[in-house]
């Protein structure tokens, strides 16, 4: 089958290899006209414009988006449209908000296109993993997908499915995230105590390697972290400084909309925005309030 593949990021460009591996044309777009010669190099089609990656692909088009969430999605969709036809089929692989995906669907099917959207997951490994893609969209769309699905899946029947409608993909993928938030706070919190009880000598390392086998924690994100501690255990030249993408920031607001208790969740969230703060004011008011009214000392800097 044919693929078009618009973002030929690290993600964008494991998925443009695993799917030529897999037998499909696959013809490639990116702004880094390096990154597009690199994948004509590797046996696939690199084009340089919109336009002559539509040219490049045989009525109906299956054009799968790699762009931020957001205004480009929207832009790479209205720049792509005067090229296209009815019937040819818009992919959304990026962590977009699931409420765009439903908008997006249902413009696009009153001019006649099919639109997926598709939640991913498997980031810098999916090249060799495969990757676990939650589907939202029509069902013969999707049905029509299924030479892409099962070629960057795991496994032809495991690890991906259609979820529902239109926003189904992305909304899962919104609370897989969510919950990838808590579980890194856990382990994080874990190996902290670790390396506060001083008096035992424990080895965060060695620990995350033992939890490897036989524990119920045991995951592939405790493989990742066990392989990161024993490549650099002091977790030297690393800031304590923790971004977010924005999924669980919606996983939050939608918890909240739906009277759902999710707090750790939540916290999770909290604790990443608090480790962005210079100087934090918080503490420093805590400490204030702590000697107003009771006459604790104060750490001076």
């Amino acid at each position: 089958m044919e693929i078009g593949l618009i973002g030929l990021g690290k993600m964008g460009g494991n998925m443009a290899e695993r799917l030529r591996l897999g037998g499909h044309k696959v013809v490639g777009f990116d702004f880094n006209k390096d990154t597009t010669a690199k994948l004509t190099a590797a046996g696939s089609v690199g084009v340089n414009s919109l336009e002559d990656l539509v040219k490049n692909l045989q009525t109906p088009r299956a054009i799968w988006i790699m762009v931020p969430a957001g205004d480009p999605v929207d832009e790479t969709i209205a720049k792509l449209k005067p090229s296209m036809q009815p019937g040819d089929i818009f992919i959304d692989g990026g962590n977009s908000n699931y409420k765009d995906s439903i908008r997006r669907h249902e413009e696009l099917a009153k001019e006649g296109f099919a639109f997926v959207d598709v939640g991913t997951s498997g980031g810098v490994w999916g090249l060799k993993e495969g990757y676990s893609m939650m589907i939202g969209g029509d069902e013969d769309v999707v049905e029509k997908l299924r030479p892409i699905f099962e070629t960057l899946a795991p496994e032809k029947d495991k690890g991906w499915g259609r979820t529902g409608p239109s926003g189904a993909g992305h909304f899962v993928k919104m609370v897989h995230n969510g919950i990838e938030y808590g579980m890194m706070q856990a382990f994080a919190e874990g190996f902290a105590i670790f390396e506060a009880k001083k008096e035992l000598q424990l080895n965060n390392a060695q620990i995350a390697e033992i939890w490897q086998y036989g524990s119920v924690v045991r995951s592939w994100l405790l493989d990742l972290t066990a392989a990161a501690l024993k490549a650099n255990p002091e977790l030297n030249g690393i800031a304590p400084y923790v971004p977010d993408s924005g999924e669980g920031r919606w996983t939050v607001f939608e918890a909240i909309d739906l009277n759902v208790s999710a707090p750790v969740i939540t916290e999770s969230l909290i604790r990443r925005i608090r480790s962005r703060e210079d100087n934090n004011l918080t503490d420093r008011m805590l400490s204030v309030m702590r000697n107003a009214f009771g006459g604790h000392a104060m750490k001076k800097e």
